[in-house]
């Protein structure tokens, strides 16, 4: 009985790695605007990290330290997303001292609002647009 369940989790733990792979994969068939899009999104699909962006946009200065207390987050999950926020060059953060200082990375939210004003003017719908559906259950 004991082989049973070694050999299903092994199969199980296999399936999960190919199935990991087989998702992975399949944003490659899209164009690299596409991906980039959509990473950006991914980013920005958390209310906390545009609630941190919104923050340092507000302060106008870069904030030096822990600054959780300003959000309804304990500190780690602040900082894990942070993190995120960082990884997609959205802030930067350098070290002054023993303290950490947060800026917003200007000209990647320059090339944000370039990316997110361009999809949005690639599907602007007009005032008439009627999809079929609606058309077919009026």
């Amino acid at each position: 009985m004991m082989q049973t369940y070694i050999t299903i989790k092994i199969d199980v733990c296999l399936h999960q790695s190919i199935k990991k792979k087989m998702v992975a994969s399949k944003t490659e068939l899209f164009n690299e605007e596409l991906q980039k899009r959509a990473n950006l999104f991914k980013v920005l699909a958390h209310p906390a990290r545009l609630q941190i962006l919104q923050f340092l946009a507000q302060t106008s200065i870069c904030i030096t330290g822990d600054f959780s207390e300003n959000f309804p987050l304990t500190r780690a999950t602040v900082n894990q997303h942070i993190k995120e926020l960082k990884v997609a060059g959205l802030i930067y953060g350098h070290m002054e001292g023993a303290k950490i200082v947060y800026c917003l990375d200007i000209e990647n939210m320059k090339e944000m609002e370039e990316i997110l004003g361009g999809f949005l003017k690639e599907i602007h719908l007009p005032a008439d647009f009627c999809c079929a559906f609606d058309a077919i259950s009026n």
